[in-house]
């Protein structure tokens, strides 16, 4: 069935609106948004995260962000709450309540029965006028002007600002715990994102051999030794200590520069400036350091001593890439 809407151009137009009501949202952000990030980086309970209908799931995507970035916490569906759930409350818990009117009769029950306790009460509210504000300790608002719903009606550019409004918080709880990439790994151990974050260079390269010649070693003695270990690359060393790097692609400019290679050493054609890298670096790092020198070897090292070879087979074999 074919009609004459143009799609594109309503999609567009959604998409800017939303991006519109995200850039007001950011002038509604004072010294409430302050306060309740210091209430939750001092609180020795979770974050409870509640709301009804749209806003219970962009609370679920909420909870979720912040206990993938060191802050505990639980959901809580406002239907739920009034008919049981509300004992999941414990005294030192943050209580965060998500609604556009504020107004809906489960949050307006909610909101009451949680002013019966000492848990301090956010609302993430986009009428700040309403019950739920009025019963808040601390308010979030955010508003917007119209939805995106050519009948203004489908939540669609308030629930992009609640969600917002929620990664803003998680970001600034992040830098406030000085969460680090390290404690994201401990959180996220599966998958690709989880190798990127937990696995080291020295969990790759121990299988692989230990290809390396020395300064006076001849071209042949050097061909012969990327040959047998098939890492494409050997180290240089000299007394215990790593002096350059040979890969196959100087033995080929070698070739094309010198029609006499016999009296050529190592040392005449080696790089003196190698790229290596510790083993308890991660291994992402080892990646970055390949694709910003355009390599695909390292040498790898412990407390500075030559220790193996690093390729970015090994990499790809792990799904780091």
């Amino acid at each position: 069935m074919k009609n004459n809407l143009d799609f594109k151009n309503i999609a567009i137009t959604a998409i800017n609106q939303e991006a519109e009501a995200l850039q007001a949202l950011s002038k509604q952000i004072d010294t409430n948004f302050v306060q309740v990030v210091e209430s939750i980086l001092n609180s020795k309970g979770r974050v409870v995260i509640s709301g009804i209908g749209k806003s219970a799931i962009i609370a679920q995507k909420i909870v979720a962000t912040l206990n993938s970035t060191g802050t505990p916490s639980i959901f809580m569906h406002a239907a739920d709450a009034i008919h049981g759930d509300l004992g999941m409350i414990q005294e030192d818990d943050l209580v965060v309540v998500i609604s556009k009117s504020g107004n809906t009769p489960e949050i307006k029950v909610l909101a009451s029965l949680l002013r019966q306790n000492d848990n301090i009460l956010v609302a993430i509210v986009g009428n700040t006028d309403s019950f739920l504000a009025q019963q808040a300790d601390y308010i979030l608002d955010t508003t917007v002007e119209r939805e995106a719903c050519p009948f203004n009606l489908a939540p669609t550019t308030s629930t992009t600002a609640q969600l917002a409004m929620g990664d803003a918080l998680a970001v600034c709880l992040i830098e406030g715990r000085k969460f680090t990439d390290r404690d994201f790994a401990r959180y996220h151990p599966g998958g690709a994102l989880g190798k990127r974050l937990y696995v080291k260079t020295g969990d790759l390269y121990m299988k692989n051999s230990k290809p390396s010649v020395s300064p006076n070693d001849s071209v042949k003695e050097i061909i012969l030794e990327i040959s047998k270990h098939r890492l494409g690359t050997v180290a240089v060393i000299n007394e215990n200590k790593i002096v350059g790097i040979i890969t196959d692609g100087d033995i080929r400019r070698m070739l094309q520069k010198h029609e006499q290679t016999q009296s050529l050493k190592a040392k005449d054609i080696m790089g003196s400036h190698p790229k290596t890298i510790e083993k308890d670096e991660l291994a992402i790092h080892a990646l970055d350091i390949m694709k910003n020198n355009n390599i695909s070897q390292l040498l790898v090292t412990e407390n500075g001593i030559y220790d193996g070879v690093i390729h970015i087979q090994d990499l790809l074999r792990e799904g780091i890439l």
